[in-house]
């Protein structure tokens, strides 16, 4: 089943009957074992790059891969990353909002429930065939990120480092502070 770029996606929506119940550690396993990555958590997904790629698995050729910046590093650089992955989506006619904005955060559970639907997406369009990611890089460096929203933080997901406060849900943003906590 040679897949074409012309071919529009399957489109799947994940509810509760037939959610793959994959376990965070086996949603991190795949993505490592389909793209040659190390990725240790599922929060690593937050830059985009691995959805990128993926679809580029699918339908070689649908992503630019030489715009995907697999050493991102930044917010912006992650949003840059998901909007090449947007584009992608359009070209294949995939219904999927992105959740960008919730997904470059880093958090879990936003990146786990994308991650999840992205993988029964994928095996709903996956034609099998020959593909060589480390090649398909072309060499580029891969960066995982272990709280990237705050990433010289060594506090634990989940919780606050001293001397930030916890925002209220609704609550106004402040403007962006960064801590650095030393050991």
């Amino acid at each position: 089943d040679k897949r074409t770029d012309s071919m529009a996606a399957v489109n799947v929506h994940a509810t509760s009957v037939n959610a793959h119940g994959l376990s965070r550690s086996e949603l991190v396993e795949w993505i490592n074992q389909m793209l040659s990555l190390n990725y240790a958590k599922v929060e690593n997904l937050c830059t985009g790059a691995a959805y990128c790629q993926l679809m580029d698995m699918l339908w070689p050729g649908c992503v630019p891969m030489k715009r995907v910046k697999f050493d991102a590093k930044n917010d912006y650089q992650f949003i840059e990353n998901f909007k090449i992955l947007q584009s992608s989506f359009k070209k294949k006619q995939v219904d999927k909002v992105i959740p960008v904005e919730r997904l470059v955060k880093g958090r879990f559970q936003d990146n786990f429930e994308f991650g999840q639907w992205f993988k029964m997406f994928f095996d709903a369009n996956y034609g099998g065939g020959d593909y060589n990611p480390q090649e398909r890089r072309a060499g580029k460096k891969v960066v995982s990120h272990t709280n990237p929203t705050n990433a010289k933080t060594t506090a634990s997901p989940g919780k606050v480092p001293a001397g930030v406060a916890r925002r209220a849900p609704g609550a106004a943003r402040a403007t962006k502070t960064t801590t650095t906590t030393t050991t």
